[in-house]
């Protein structure tokens, strides 16, 4: 799942990347208000990392602007601003969670991936779709009852067609998923996957609709 993080500490931004990726997240990071707006506005994310004291505009106004313009994007806010005040105003602003810094990255992940379930109305932290499941935690996957072995990007392109399932995702949307910025993309790279994907699994685990996109049916058996 694709994360924007929003903290203008290089060396703390730094290390929430490096451990978030670690978790399994593709992370993009900036270091102000303005260049999270253009970044909330030019990408679907699954969950947005937001610090309140940052330059060039305050994380209360880059949230206030999304929820004012009706993106429900998950937003979870990373600050050191402890006082009852901050949280509360942070939460009336349109936040979905609060965590004060310094914080665990093992806690930070836990909480992501609870938000992102939740804003997909999944109740089970484990996520499954007819005889599929997959764990984003433990990063596992059964099939018919059987363990299966995936790549991290297989891995993640399941993740995202699950949590799309019985929907069409376009080869951009995908794409937009699995990677982050600056990451070199091979043109075949999402054929590759998904040829893997149906070695592994089935050869009918994911439907190619031609000239639409990909999709992962809610029925797969």
């Amino acid at each position: 799942m694709r994360i924007l993080v929003v903290e203008d500490n290089t060396l703390l931004g730094d290390g929430i990347q490096t451990g978030l990726r670690q978790h399994g997240f593709t992370v993009d990071w900036v270091q102000d208000g303005v260049a999270a707006d253009l970044a909330i506005k030019g990408e679907p994310y699954a969950a947005v990392v937001l610090d309140l004291g940052l330059p060039r505009r305050s994380g209360l106004e880059v949230l206030r602007d999304m929820r004012h313009s009706c993106n429900a994007t998950p937003v979870l806010i990373l600050t050191a601003r402890d006082a009852i005040e901050d949280r509360v105003a942070g939460l009336d602003a349109g936040a979905d969670d609060y965590l004060v810094k310094p914080f665990d990255l093992n806690e930070l992940s836990a909480r992501l991936r609870a938000l992102i379930r939740r804003a997909g109305g999944h109740a089970s932290a484990v996520l499954t779709v007819g005889a599929l499941s997959l764990d984003p935690a433990g990063r596992t996957v059964t099939f018919r009852n059987e363990p299966k072995t995936l790549s991290t990007r297989e891995f993640d392109l399941l993740h995202a067609l699950m949590n799309h399932a019985g929907r069409v995702m376009s080869r951009e949307q995908i794409m937009s998923a699995l990677y982050a910025w600056g990451e070199e993309i091979e043109s075949n790279a999402i054929d590759v996957h998904l040829h893997h994907l149906r070695r592994k699994l089935s050869p009918d685990v994911v439907q190619t609709l031609r000239g639409v996109g990909y999709m992962l049916p809610k029925d797969i058996q």
